[in-house]
């Protein structure tokens, strides 16, 4: 989608606690984002993985979640 295409955000979002965190998620992971070459024109490509870290850590959790229900 071009700049100029991208419609205005709706100022009552910005007072919106869940689309600041959803925007705050994005912005935060936006770095791990990879278009591939073929793809550039559609937006397509993949998230590259923050490492084995990542894993583990949501490995625990879900460990922690299951141990908690």
């Amino acid at each position: 989608m071009k700049p100029e295409s991208v419609p205005p955000i709706d100022p009552k979002l910005m007072e919106d606690p869940l689309f600041m965190e959803l925007v705050a998620e994005g912005l935060r992971i936006q770095h791990r984002f990879v278009a591939e070459l073929v793809y550039a024109k559609t937006g397509k490509g993949y998230l590259k993985s923050e490492g084995v870290e990542e894993l583990q850590r949501i490995k625990d959790a879900t460990r922690k979640s299951a141990r908690l229900a």
